[in-house]
């Protein structure tokens, strides 16, 4: 019986770890060196979406970082009514690609892939990529070009076509320093490949 419950405490603290957040997430080579387990390796898919859909790592990588610090129950935090009692939260983006509720739905009937979660990197690192060829389909983005991809990733392909990110100076920002991590990221990627 104690090595039983031993295996288990084991394999729990495992799984445990492979839902923790890397604790260097600035720098590329660390934080897939910090996610190259047992279960999951997240250079491994990362390289795999890039193949599949053509957005190279460092942009799908920046786009988990901005969203959600590579937090895999990652949400917006909820509004206060009255000033302190937690409410609503303004959105259903959740996990690692903070996703909406909709265009995950959309995600898996397009692809096929019914059993993802939000909270896996592989799905969520797959998601992001899929995200991204669609919208420089929609709106003639280049798959490279980190800034405008990040404004469409936020703002939907409609509203970047309408340009509703314009308006938006925090956005502009966001997007601005998205664009400098994925610059990061690659000249990161270039040394410790």
């Amino acid at each position: 019986m104690r090595v039983g419950t031993l295996l288990a405490l084991v394999l729990l603290a495992l799984v445990a770890g492979c839902a923790t957040a890397p604790r260097q997430t600035r720098d590329i080579c660390a934080v897939f060196e910090q996610r190259d387990g047992l279960f999951t390796d997240w250079q491994r898919e990362a390289v795999r979406a890039e193949k599949k859909y053509g957005v190279p790592v460092p942009i799908l990588m920046a786009t988990m970082y901005t969203e959600s610090g590579f937090q895999p129950n990652a949400r917006p935090p909820r509004t206060k009514l009255f000033g302190f009692i937690p409410w609503t939260r303004p959105s259903t983006a959740y996990g690692y690609s903070q996703a909406l509720d909709g265009t995950w739905d959309h995600y898996q009937s397009a692809t096929g892939n019914w059993a993802a979660r939000r909270t896996n990197f592989a799905d969520a690192i797959d998601f992001i990529g899929w995200y991204h060829a669609q919208n420089g389909q929609v709106t003639g983005i280049q798959l490279n070009d980190a800034y405008s991809l990040y404004l469409a990733y936020y703002s939907g392909p409609k509203g970047y076509m309408r340009g509703d990110w314009r308006s938006n100076a925090q956005l502009q920002k966001t997007a601005q320093r998205f664009s400098n991590m994925a610059a990061t990221y690659e000249q990161q990627l270039r040394k410790c490949n």
